[in-house]
């Protein structure tokens, strides 16, 4: 581990995934565990936060100096650092620190991206009465040539940030556009709107295809959506409903919010028919798993801090009535356009793609990442590379056809 807490290590390792695509270094993300040492969540944002502002003090000193291609480069990683600073410290009632840390967080990244590139534009997704935020980057060196355009869509905690690291650099390098975008419980549309998530993402994508359509370079005939980590749930849902869309990928195919639930009230005594409804467990069950949750530190941050953020709730009753919510069934057969899942083998959200696979009438693809190729993780992230090859190379051929 790089950092002496495994709670820290889970959040901090990440942007080792954005080294290839300008996130970070190595020892940049070394020196940030190094300061957090034995400290708290409170030390573990204070180290990402000091790191970042002096990254960005840097991208200023560049620009003094004349160099855009050296201020771009910082400031990306100052994003990216200040987007890994608040993880810890996630949850309702929002803590300022998340403000503040968003905040320069947002305006690091579009320091950047106006430096890199003319086409870059900030959106403001109209969605009712209110909007959501996105960007537009076009396809690198291509900003106006009609391209394909891929709109990547998030999981939980993941924010624009993320996605531009995970996915849109090497699509952008591709010669894809792409369409960056918060929705209602994700990223700027939670902690400064109060949007919580919703299982109809349909209507959400629906949204972003309207204003996708209007922009100059896109190609209405090849829009193509992406979602990650619970976004494997989320981007093959909008798919089933919204049929503008020319192909649908989902990493990890994911088929409902509750299967790993189910599977942990059967071991604390559930019988299968009573596990099928979550919401409706005996008290003595929803009592088990609060037990659970609250002496299990990353479980207690997943549901207890997150979830019940993202969801809108304060108690596990009401979190798993609403993740019942989140379900591919009677959906799945609804999907026409072609469709690719992954699943890599580490991943627990991994564990029903096979199965949701089964389940597409479209024309599909799957696609197995394994631990001998370095991407048997969460969302392929020690290889993310690897994954951006494969799903770009299958995107390519299905537009060459």
């Amino acid at each position: 581990m790089l950092f002496r807490d495994a709670f820290h290590d889970g959040f901090g390792t990440w942007p080792l995934a954005y080294i290839s695509t300008g996130g970070a270094d190595y020892g940049e993300i070394q020196a940030v565990a190094e300061a957090v040492g034995d400290g708290d969540d409170g030390a573990y944002y204070d180290a990402w936060m000091a790191a970042g502002e002096r990254l960005e003090q840097e991208a200023q000193v560049c620009l003094s100096a004349g160099s855009r291609a050296g201020a771009e480069a910082q400031y990306l990683k100052a994003a990216a650092f200040y987007a890994t600073s608040y993880h810890p410290i996630f949850g309702e009632p929002v803590d300022p620190r998340i403000v503040r840390a968003f905040g320069k967080q947002k305006a690091a990244l579009e320091a950047a991206l106006r430096l890199r590139s003319n086409g870059f534009r900030p959106l403001s997704i109209p969605f009712e009465g209110q909007t959501l935020p996105g960007y537009f980057i076009p396809a690198e060196g291509r900003a106006a040539e009609v391209r394909p355009l891929l709109i990547l869509t998030n999981g939980y905690d993941g924010t624009i940030t993320d996605q531009y690291f995970a996915s849109a650099v090497a699509a952008s390098r591709r010669g894809y556009h792409c369409l960056l975008f918060d929705g209602p419980g994700q990223g700027e549309a939670l902690i400064l709107q109060g949007l919580r998530l919703r299982p109809d993402w349909e209507v959400v994508v629906k949204a972003v295809v309207d204003v996708a359509i209007t922009l100059p370079g896109v190609d209405p005939a090849r829009i193509v959506l992406s979602g990650w980590s619970l976004g494997g749930y989320l981007a093959p849902r909008a798919a089933s409903g919204e049929h503008r869309l020319a192909a649908c990928i989902a990493d990890p195919g994911l088929w409902d919010m509750g299967g790993s639930f189910r599977a942990v009230a059967v071991a604390m005594g559930a019988t299968l028919t009573q596990a099928e409804n979550l919401g409706e467990l005996n008290d003595a069950l929803v009592g088990k798993l609060e037990q659970l949750l609250l002496t299990n530190r990353r479980l207690r941050w997943s549901i207890v801090q997150r979830g019940f953020w993202v969801h809108g709730v304060d108690n596990l009753r009401d979190y798993l009535r609403s993740a019942e919510l989140f379900t591919m069934k009677g959906r799945a057969a609804e999907i026409r356009c072609p469709t690719l899942l992954t699943a890599a083998e580490g991943d627990p959200l991994a564990q029903s793609a096979a199965s949701f696979f089964e389940e597409l009438r479209c024309p599909k693809t799957f696609l197995q990442f394994t631990a001998a190729e370095g991407a048997g993780g969460h969302c392929e992230m020690m290889n993310r590379s690897l994954l951006n090859r494969r799903v770009l190379d299958w995107l390519d051929q299905l537009f060459a056809d």
